[in-house]
């Protein structure tokens, strides 16, 4: 499991930047290979399948009650049997630090 797992987002209201290429690669590692990194580098996305839609519900709940916990919040595309979540740190234009302790802590879930 990730040491990302047990970090803690720090609030971000701009004025931070975002992170580097060789920044995002290396915590980009730490994470499930199923997250990938969105066009222009400023998002991460994995997408989630399951067996039916209460699985898929509660999963979405879990993901909802991280992103609370943390207060950073992913967006998530929800259909029967998939969530696609998004991470991106809308302040400052990019990905931070943030993006990849939500994203661990999504991957802790399964």
């Amino acid at each position: 499991m990730s040491d990302l797992t047990t970090r803690r987002c720090v609030p971000c209201e701009g004025g931070v930047e975002a992170l580097s290429p060789a920044e995002i690669e290396s915590l980009l590692a730490k994470l499930d290979p199923g997250w990938t990194l969105g066009t222009g580098g400023a998002t991460i996305h994995r997408s989630f399948s399951f067996r039916n839609y209460h699985e898929t519900m509660a999963f979405v709940n879990a993901v909802a009650w991280v992103a609370h916990r943390e207060d950073h919040h992913p967006d998530l595309e929800v259909g029967y049997s998939r969530c696609l979540a998004t991470f991106s740190t809308h302040a400052v234009g990019g990905l931070t630090e943030n993006d990849f302790i939500c994203a661990a802590k999504v991957d802790a879930l399964l």
